[in-house]
């Protein structure tokens, strides 16, 4: 088994890493070195487990608090939702626009067939 392989039996293993990764604390790119570092055993990884473990005992899964939110919501970069929605609105009215045009367009004339005795536009 890969040292990668056996980080990720060591993160299904201890799914409380995972917040940390959620917050922005911690990244799996440091997660991976401390453990390809100091192994899955070593003291590095108390203040991790314990911690969370601690925060698990107390408080059950609950419904997130308004704090939680705040904090979802103040790592929101809003000039990139503002661009989304701007070029969301732009790709609507392209839509619009197309739509329009197909409804407002005017039957083609049916073919009438020239008359047997005019030739050439006489």
């Amino acid at each position: 088994m890969s040292k990668k392989e056996e980080f990720k039996e060591f993160v299904k293993n201890n799914p409380n890493l995972l917040k940390y990764i959620r917050d922005g604390s911690m990244t799996f790119q440091k997660f991976y070195e401390m453990y390809d570092i100091y192994g899955p055993s070593d003291e590095a990884w108390n203040t991790y487990l314990k911690k969370e473990e601690t925060v698990s005992k107390t408080a059950p899964a609950s419904a997130p608090t308004f704090t939680d939110l705040f904090k979802m919501f103040k790592n929101i970069d809003l000039d990139s939702v503002q661009k989304g929605i701007g070029n969301l609105e732009r790709v609507l009215g392209v839509i619009g626009e197309m739509g329009k045009k197909d409804a407002t367009e005017t039957p083609k004339n049916e073919y009438k067939p020239r008359p047997i005795y005019k030739h050439f536009e006489d």
